[in-house]
């Protein structure tokens, strides 16, 4: 199985880890107020009175953000909850204006779900969802700018959330970069989160325990707040268990506490003892009423669903003839699957993939360029494949054209029509070329026809030079065969 076993002093161990990501949601204005959620304005631009938590303002629940979050639900093979309800966690804390966050915690309004995770041994395994609510965000610390003050900035105060509670399914740090990848794929694909976690709006929180390979029972966990990137997710889970095994190894115990991870370091520090529900002190949200769905909202909802990455994949292999690792690696991200779909449409998909995950790719990578930024289009990629699919070009001349899209944004017919580089298939003209490079060279037709045959390549060499790299090279290597023999 995938699960990373560590060893012990005189034990092997196993990772027991849980993850609790927050996913900032896309929608126009905050959770409870009409303020903006843009992100990059001027420092407390966004905030309005209500998240800036001014006495005697009410909260309005914000429709998209609701619809956001069930579409999500849906996106994680989740059970939405028709009803569900807001609760106040409090909570005192400079960058929490109202001295408590609006949350849900007895009635989230998504149940449990599951995503399937792809590991790199190829097996799959489904990692649980226990839950996702919504709430409100906290606003910002800035601790860099004074060395004796914290300075706070509200934009993010009240832009809606959601808070997306796993089981604690993963067993190395392997399946949990797996998972947080697919979840990103998957908000991506639906719109509901852009999944940045450079930029915040999407922030992780792991849980992290150990126990002896063979226990049942789950020993105490620690908790690793707002760790932002999916590399430094798993550099957490490994060393927090690893450090977990020497307390105990010790013979020491571990407390319930709340740790940070230090990137820089790669290691993890205690922030704070675990605080537990009861010390938030949760109680129904008064000025929210419980939400209740309808079912015409949540059919409505299900009709606007996106083909989620892993029915694409699947239609890619199936119908299209693609591998599951071509299909995995294209599906990843959706702009990229429709621009090969673009490409590929009535023409060859696999040839198509092939020249997307190779020449197309590298060109990005080596001008750093974001696909929205290419200079070959979906429709220039797919017309340079029928070209070589129907041999008006052959492969050598393809990645000259294809080098000359690069620059010119040109479509590869303008291009192979100008520039003389239709591949020649008259059979007559390409016997011409072979006689006179044969008539040229007697010496080695000679030594060819005495048995040494790996001159063939050498022969096939100097007739695509004379035809400057336009003759078929099935076509010359048949017609050559024949005249040599």
């Amino acid at each position: 199985m995938s699960g990373m076993v560590l060893k012990g002093k005189d034990a092997d161990w196993e990772i027991i880890c849980g993850l609790e990501i927050h996913c900032q949601i896309i929608s126009k204005s905050k959770m409870f107020s009409g303020a903006s959620t843009h992100y990059g304005s001027e420092v407390n631009q966004n905030v309005s009175f209500v998240d800036a938590g001014m006495p005697g303002q009410l909260p309005t629940l914000n429709e998209q953000c609701v619809r956001q979050a069930i579409k999500t639900g849906l996106g994680l093979n989740a059970q939405i909850n028709k009803y569900s309800e807001f609760a106040r966690k409090n909570y005192f804390y400079a960058d929490l204006p109202q001295g408590y966050q609006i949350s849900q915690f007895k009635y989230p309004i998504v149940g449990e779900g599951y995503v399937k995770i792809e590991l790199e041994n190829g097996e799959n395994k489904n990692i649980g969802i226990e839950r996702l609510h919504i709430e409100q965000d906290a606003g910002k610390s800035i601790h860099d700018i004074s060395p004796s003050k914290t300075f706070i900035d509200l934009n993010r105060a009240g832009v809606g959330l959601m808070e997306i509670v796993t089981k604690p399914d993963f067993r190395s740090p392997e399946e949990a970069g797996a998972f947080l990848r697919k979840l990103r794929s998957i908000v991506r694909y639906l719109g509901t989160c852009d999944g940045n976690m450079d930029e915040g709006s999407m922030r992780c929180d792991v849980n992290v325990s150990v126990r002896k390979v063979g226990e049942q029972d789950f020993r105490t966990r620690n908790e690793m707040k707002n760790v932002n990137s999916v590399k430094f997710v798993m550099q957490a889970i490994e060393f927090e268990a690893r450090r977990q095994i020497e307390v105990y190894d010790a013979g020491g115990k571990i407390e319930q506490e709340t740790r940070q991870f230090d990137p820089s370091t790669g290691q993890t520090k205690v922030m704070r003892k675990k605080e537990f529900a009861h010390d938030y002190r949760y109680f129904p949200e008064p000025d929210l009423l419980p939400l209740v769905l309808s079912d015409e909202l949540i059919e409505q909802i299900k009709s606007e669903m996106v083909e989620l990455p892993d029915a694409k994949k699947e239609r890619f292999v199936t119908e299209l003839g693609l591998t599951a690792y071509d299909a995995g690696v294209i599906c990843e991200n959706k702009e990229m699957a429709d621009f090969f779909e673009e490409a590929a449409r009535g023409h060859d998909a696999k040839k198509t993939a092939n020249w997307l995950m190779g020449d197309f790719f590298a060109l990005l990578n080596e001008r750093k360029l974001e696909l929205s930024e290419s200079p070959i289009s979906a429709k220039n990629l797919g017309a340079l494949v029928e070209l070589i699919s129907q041999n008006v070009i052959n492969g050598k001349t393809a990645k000259e054209v294809f080098a000359i899209m690069a620059d010119t944004k040109e479509s590869p017919e303008k291009i192979v029509e100008e520039r003389g580089l239709r591949q020649v298939t008259d059979s007559s003209a390409i016997e011409k070329v072979i006689d006179e490079v044969i008539a040229a060279n007697p010496d080695n037709a000679a030594a060819y026809k005495a048995g040494k045959v790996n001159l063939m390549g050498w022969f096939v060499g100097q007739v695509m030079k004379a035809s400057a790299g336009k003759a078929n090279p099935a076509m010359v290597n048949e017609i050559l065969r024949r005249k040599l023999n």
